[in-house]
């Protein structure tokens, strides 16, 4: 049996638990209800003709999502990394070239890009949105780089204006990863539908979901076509297609399922509503606790929106001389949910750190053209390890569904914590 004392002695300050994030309705149900009954699951087949692009609710729900998002193609994938392993592929990417990433990531953008045999090469972030630092890029450009994936971390978008920018500059390819930032805006433009290929995850803990699903978006004509083959066992059909200019097109059984695409259908029209949901939850708890000392809420770059999934605070550990784990402990103790420490810095993945032969040419990233070997030693990206090791606490706010008495509790939990810090 749980006990209801906190850190400090007495009652917690929050002694229920939080309502789980649900967003299936009626219309779900509904709307699964009638595929069920069409008997038709799926209606994908593996060669050139008619049913190549799939059932009737995966063509409906590209039809609006490019309505929904103002973009010339949409795809519908079975996952968001299987969306990565497309948009990469699209791009004709070859052996050795070279991408250029944040560390501060899901693996799977980094797997995405070894899967084409090309070097992830990692930027630093910012310490204030959490994504990659601009001001870094150049420097790690070479002749062999190909793309930036740029990604949306926490719901705040990637300063994708200057990105491109440097793009352009250098004859480069941008891909933009929103998978936590859905119903983002950089001024009046929808985030991932500016760059050549961008898209948005549709697992079960995001903003919205059809349990596992993708969304590949982009307004070339071309990279749309080699994605659909890349969904769709490409080298079954290239040959088929009469087309010339299909190189390196190794397909796979990246297609979503009719269920999927009609739960998706549904969940994407209620996607504005939930993002205006987080961010006025979000918002309050700002409001709230803002005012702590040493301690760092979200912020939002003029011209940007924040759709957070998740609720990112740093501690400053030059007024706090508390550990973040002691300050995470009390919270959890207080029985504030979905709090934990750090994030992912991908250089430091076992694939990156503990590859036998290394610096023998057994792996792609081994030599440059200069023969210098890429760095993925611990210190090449200094803010993002910082925050992992140190000042990082997430609350993962895209788990609960929070009413304002919910956030006050919270709110309550955080001041309680701070009252006593210099007992912990």
């Amino acid at each position: 049996m749980k006990s209801n004392l906190a850190l400090f002695g007495g009652p917690k300050t929050i002694q229920y638990e939080f309502k789980k994030y649900n967003t299936i309705g009626k219309e779900e149900i509904n709307a699964v209800t009638k595929v069920m009954k069409s008997g038709v699951l799926s209606n994908y087949v593996g060669s050139w003709g008619k049913d190549f692009y799939g059932g009737e609710n995966v063509k409906k729900l590209e039809e609006f999502i490019k309505i929904k998002f103002d973009v010339e193609f949409a795809l519908a994938v079975n996952s968001w990394t299987s969306g990565l392993v497309c948009a990469i592929g699209a791009l004709d990417i070859e052996p050795g070239d070279e991408i250029i990433l944040s560390p501060f990531t899901m693996s799977a953008c980094a797997a995405s890009i070894l899967h084409w045999n090309a070097i992830p090469v990692f930027v630093d972030i910012e310490s204030d949105t959490f994504n990659i630092n601009v001001n870094l890029i150049e420097q790690k450009i070479t002749s062999k780089t190909k793309a930036i994936l740029a990604i949306d971390i926490f719901g705040h978008p990637c300063d994708i204006l200057n990105i491109k920018k440097i793009a352009k500059k250098h004859n480069l390819k941008v891909i933009t990863d929103s998978a936590q930032s859905p119903w983002s805006f950089i001024e009046d433009k929808i985030t991932s539908t500016t760059v050549d290929i961008g898209g948005f995850s549709l697992n079960y803990h995001k903003h919205i979901h059809t349990g596992e699903g993708g969304i590949i978006v982009t307004n070339n004509e071309n990279y749309y076509h080699r994605m659909t083959l890349i969904r769709n066992h490409a080298e079954a059909v290239v040959e088929k297609m009469k087309r010339a200019d299909l190189n390196n097109m190794i397909g796979f059984n990246f297609r979503m399922g009719e269920i999927e695409a009609a739960i998706a259908i549904e969940q994407f029209k209620k996607l504005e509503y939930l993002v205006k949901k987080k961010q006025k939850t979000c918002l309050n708890l700002i409001e709230k606790i803002g005012h702590l000392d040493g301690l760092i809420t979200p912020m939002t770059k003029e011209r940007f929106s924040h759709s957070y999934y998740c609720f990112a605070l740093k501690i400053d550990p030059k007024i706090i001389k508390v550990s973040r784990s002691k300050i995470v402990e009390a919270l959890k103790a207080e029985g504030v949910q979905g709090i934990s420490e750090g994030y992912a810095n991908l250089h430091l993945l076992p694939i990156f750190q503990k590859k036998i032969g290394y610096g023998n040419g057994n792996f792609p990233w081994d030599l440059t053209e200069n023969g210098k070997l890429i760095s993925y030693d611990k210190g090449i990206c200094p803010v993002a390890e910082k925050l992992h090791d140190e000042t990082l606490i997430l609350f993962q706010v895209c788990l609960y569904e929070l009413d304002y008495n919910d956030v006050s509790f919270i709110a309550n939990a955080f001041i309680k914590v701070w009252n006593n810090l210099e007992v912990l």
